[in-house]
């Protein structure tokens, strides 16, 4: 009888206890999109790896122009968004310290063109659906058009985001549109509505990170290294159970779990010994690059301190 009462009572007390180890947990609201580089995030929220690691991440899906005022406003802690576009709000202002790389871009944005385009020069005076100035696709497109003699004066601009931009271009409106995946598959899959004439395959200018404002790191150090160690375990769930990971991120984007893995084989993920090699000096090197193009392409007016915003200090 005693036992059963020293269970009973254990058992309420872990009960009790339980909701409140969940409530002190801390909690990071990250900002991103439906891009499928980002999806091993929400993999991760979704199946509890952050909270095996200390921390409550809620995603929010929230248009890149304005990630980094949700930051600034504290409605978010962490961004999960391109290398370039961490340039774009440094200039305005809003720096973040990138420390962590996702995945880079491999065919995964491209631009769609119509038929009787034969080569990116044949857009001149011709109008583009793509994002706005300081987005992912609209640096993606004028880094395509520099790497072939063009700028923004030559083309016409249909400021569209990513799956509006995708789906006018399939109905037949615009010459040409720059989206992502899991948009850009719908094109690939629409061959009579044009065609794909390049992507990150031929230009690889898409490279995706996560991260914080410096002072957030330095007051919450072990948050941002469970965030790290949660995407990284959201990588190695995706290699043991493949069909179970694929079904739960093409879920968070309206895809069976086969259609997800098809717009998925356009990225690459980057494990923790990627993370490193790329921190090295790559990720500087891209980052003088890009603010040279926006500083160029007048989306910048001055190009800030690159040092800042970089922190490799929960990859090593």
């Amino acid at each position: 009888m005693k036992s059963t009462f020293l269970a009973v009572t254990t058992a309420l007390v872990l009960t009790a206890a339980a909701p409140a180890m969940a409530q002190d947990m801390p909690k990071v609201v990250l900002g991103m999109s439906g891009w499928t580089g980002f999806a091993p995030l929400s993999l991760a929220a979704e199946t509890g790896l952050f909270k095996k690691h200390g921390v409550d991440v809620e995603i929010k899906f929230i248009p890149q122009k304005e990630r980094h005022l949700t930051v600034a406003a504290g409605a978010t802690q962490a961004v999960a968004t391109t290398v370039d576009t961490f340039i774009s709000y440094s200039a305005a202002g809003i720096p973040l310290a990138q420390v962590l790389l996702l995945d880079k871009s491999k065919g995964g944005d491209g631009l769609a063109v119509r038929n009787s385009i034969s080569k990116i020069t044949d857009l001149k005076g011709k109008t583009i659906a793509v994002d706005g100035a300081g987005t992912t696709p609209y640096f993606t497109l004028i880094a395509f058009m520099k790497r072939n003699g063009m700028s923004p004066k030559d083309v016409k601009f249909a400021t569209l985001g990513p799956n509006p931009a995708a789906q006018a271009f399939i109905a037949g409106q615009y010459d040409a549109a720059l989206t992502y995946e899991p948009y850009l598959s719908s094109v690939r899959e629409a061959p009579n509505a044009g065609k794909i004439l390049l992507t990150t395959l031929d230009y690889p200018v898409v490279v995706d990170m996560v991260a914080f404002q410096p002072d957030y790191i330095k007051k919450n150090p072990k948050v941002v290294q469970g965030v790290v160690n949660g995407f990284f375990d959201a990588l190695e769930m995706i290699k043991k159970e493949p069909a179970k990971s694929n079904e739960i991120m093409g879920g968070k984007v309206k895809q069976t779990g086969e259609q997800f893995a098809k717009s998925a084989s356009y990225i690459s993920w980057q494990d923790k010994a990627a993370n490193q090699a790329y921190f090295k000096g790559d990720l500087q090197a891209f980052m003088k690059e890009a603010a040279d193009i926006q500083l160029e392409a007048g989306v910048i007016r001055a190009i800030p301190d690159l040092k800042p915003m970089v922190d490799d200090s929960f990859i090593k």
